[in-house]
């Protein structure tokens, strides 16, 4: 998605400077500065004159801009242009003046003079609350699809239901079924006990943990705490230490999601079978929530109990999510069809065979990207990535003999 910017500024050199560097940050498109206050409501009234979607998705604000002083200004524009996300722009970015600009409707500030990282993370989450405001408007086609990472949560009804194993294959199909730079990040938000690195034979010292408690996730904030794969996905593990996995709370999802989703095409989230508020912000904020279960009493009741238990939390209606049914047989008295009508819940068509001696010696060996292409587990899950919409039906298979730790 490209993040159209307009500039407002009213000293020449410091709108050129501002222009040289928003050019410089991928997916954005400065416009042409404006000078004062009075041309920016003038220019963005012309806009909005033609369709709400002609206007720029960010507005930086320089603190200096006149005649009308700059929270005013950005209050004005909050509320005339409520799909526009401003930026404002100041050399004494405390956190009084931050408070009075969220306070007239800035979706964020900026110190001066400008640095990189900062104004690509504030230009990034600007663009992408601009851009969620239209797709609630109903502003525009390009909206549509949501801003930046097609974002994929994977969920167990209950443990051992294969939510891991399938969260493995969906990311390692998207790889192979896309582009050969298309960019795939895994992420564990199983966080007491996720074991995705196991999966792939990971040893990194760093984890989704460490993630915690940073007001701001920059590029390479987020670089340090990635693990690149020799398959070419890029792995966010859970921390070796369950415990730390508490520190996670629901703002530092949001805002890893905010920092992955302009960096990365697909994000695949194991969410585990346990409910957090991590999970819970992960699950919110995906465009494809998947259920895992089994085919059989105990866990279709699970599947009830988690389904309406996302609707009484507002945070996923039944019908919104999509369960996959994992080890079904040929003796198996529940059928997908059954589940949908237990659950109230749409049922994959790419169920996935009981065939517990195709998995054993790649999960053994923690090389899950060498399971057998040719194997019905593996065929039914990538089967399952092309459904949803993340893979090409004709994936390549991933293949690859180094060991991978760090």
């Amino acid at each position: 998605m490209t993040t159209r910017v307009l500039p407002a500024v009213s000293d020449p050199d410091a709108a050129r400077a501002m222009v040289t560097l928003l050019s410089q940050l991928p997916g954005c498109e400065p416009l042409g500065p404006v000078p004062d206050s009075t041309a920016l409501l003038d220019t963005l009234a012309a806009q909005a004159h033609e369709t709400v979607a002609d206007l720029p998705e960010v507005v930086v604000i320089h603190e200096r801009m006149g005649p009308l002083p700059a929270l005013e200004l950005i209050r004005e524009v909050a509320l005339r242009f409520p799909a526009v996300g401003v930026v404002l722009a100041s050399a004494d970015p405390t956190p009084r003046l931050y408070s009075a600009a969220m306070e007239a409707g800035a979706r964020g500030l900026v110190g001066l003079p400008l640095s990189y990282d900062e104004l690509a993370a504030r230009i990034t989450a600007a663009g992408q609350w601009a851009a969620g405001m239209r797709r609630h408007l109903g502003v525009g086609d390009a909206m549509t699809s949501g801003p930046g990472a097609r974002m994929v949560t994977v969920a167990g009804a209950k443990g051992g239901v294969g939510t891991s194993l399938l969260a493995c294959q969906l990311a390692l199909a998207a790889r192979a079924g896309g582009p050969g730079d298309r960019r795939v990040l895994l992420v564990d938000l199983d966080l007491l006990c996720g074991d995705l690195g196991s999966f792939f034979d990971v040893q990194f010292r760093r984890s989704v943990a460490d993630l915690s408690g940073i007001a701001d996730i920059t590029p390479q904030v987020l670089a340090e705490a990635v693990f690149p794969h020799e398959t070419g996905l890029s792995l966010l593990i859970a921390p070796a230490e369950g415990e730390r996995g508490e520190d996670v709370s629901d703002t530092t999802v949001r805002q890893l999601l905010n920092a992955v989703r302009s960096r990365y095409d697909v994000v695949i989230a194991d969410c585990g079978s346990h409910l957090s508020g991590a999970t819970a912000a992960a699950v919110e904020a995906s465009d494809t929530a998947l259920l895992v279960t089994t085919p059989d009493v105990i866990s279709v009741r699970a599947v009830n109990r988690m389904v309406r238990m996302w609707d009484r939390l507002q945070i996923r209606k039944a019908e919104e999510t999509l369960t996959v049914v994992n080890r079904l047989g040929r003796g198996s008295h529940i059928q997908p069809q059954l589940i949908s009508r237990i659950t109230g819940t749409r049922v994959a068509r790419s169920v996935i065979p009981a065939a517990f001696r195709e998995l054993q010696e790649a999960m053994d060996a923690g090389r899950i990207q060498d399971l057998d292409h040719r194997g019905s587990v593996r065929r039914a899950m990538w089967a399952l990535a092309a459904e949803i919409g993340i893979s090409a039906p004709d994936a390549a298979p991933a293949s690859g003999r180094r060991k991978a730790k760090r």
